[in-house]
């Protein structure tokens, strides 16, 4: 869903200059606050709010496109590159997707950053960082109680960026979505498995609910625990869903060897003779 940003943008006062207006931009892309496919603003309404010439915008948005930044839609706007999902490229992707050791790597990977994420949130996060956590996990109780499997996987990978961003951090912040994209697009099919677990949904809402509140009480260490004990539950149920996969897998295989035995054995007890009988009788 692409979105239309309006408010993020603030006044040049000094310098109003294309090189100005490149670096605000590029702040709100590095921020996170630009998100991948965000629609800017019409050329009038973005050099209002700068407080800078069309002339001057034009050429900075030239430069911010020339370098991959924002993308220019013949007569549909300029809107924000996906630079976070040129992190991993199409091939290394279909590796990934092929290759299930790569979950496993994932999941280790998640574990570790996501705790440090965790914490560094319950230290940083300000009051409107906690009113959109906050926020979110009312929306995931919401889809929960409605039982929209697809609604509940989007706000997951929603709350997990959320918590990223209160880290304040760049390089976590950027990371963490490069890492995510890759649920987000379908590459780690078992994701959705997991909600069809017996308990796996109520689990889950629980663990994100104790990172959540971790981190409105600015308790790092809590927050830390929460963070890898969700993903500890992740990896036991993925191995779970896995391991349920093979016994349904060889269960169909006996089922069907049985009933091929039973339709190839079915002449051979119609047969004459084979009851000690005598032809003809």
């Amino acid at each position: 869903m692409v979105t239309t940003v309006q408010p993020v943008f603030t006044t040049i006062d000094h310098g109003r200059t294309s090189d100005a207006v490149v670096r605000q931009i590029e702040s709100l892309i590095l921020e996170g606050v630009l998100r991948d496919g965000d629609r800017l603003p019409g050329e009038r309404d973005l050099a209002a709010s700068m407080n800078v010439s069309r002339p001057v915008l034009r050429e900075a948005l030239k430069a911010l496109e020339a370098r991959g930044l924002i993308v220019a839609r013949q007569g549909g706007g300029n809107y924000v590159a996906n630079v976070v999902g040129e992190v991993f490229s199409a091939p290394m992707r279909e590796l990934i997707a092929a290759h299930p050791k790569a979950t496993a790597d994932y999941l280790e990977y998640r574990r570790e950053i996501e705790a440090i994420t965790a914490e560094m949130a319950a230290r940083r996060s300000t009051s409107g960082d906690r009113q959109m956590i906050a926020s979110i996990i009312q929306r995931m109780e919401e889809v929960h109680a409605a039982g929209d499997f697809d609604a509940e996987a989007e706000i997951d990978v929603e709350f997990h960026n959320a918590v990223g961003e209160c880290a304040h951090n760049f390089i976590l912040l950027h990371s963490l979505r490069s890492c995510y994209r890759l649920l987000s697009d379908g590459v780690f099919q078992s994701r959705a498995k997991l909600y069809h677990l017996r308990g796996a949904r109520e689990a889950l809402l629980a663990q994100h609910r104790s990172i959540a509140g971790a981190i409105l009480a600015g308790d790092a260490a809590a927050a830390r625990e929460a963070a890898m004990a969700h993903i500890d539950f992740i990896i036991q149920a993925t191995a779970e869903s896995e391991r349920a996969d093979d016994w349904q897998r060889v269960a169909q295989l006996r089922l069907q060897h049985r009933l091929q035995g039973r339709t190839s054995s079915a002449p051979e007890a119609l047969s004459p003779g084979l009851g000690g009988e005598a032809d003809g009788e």
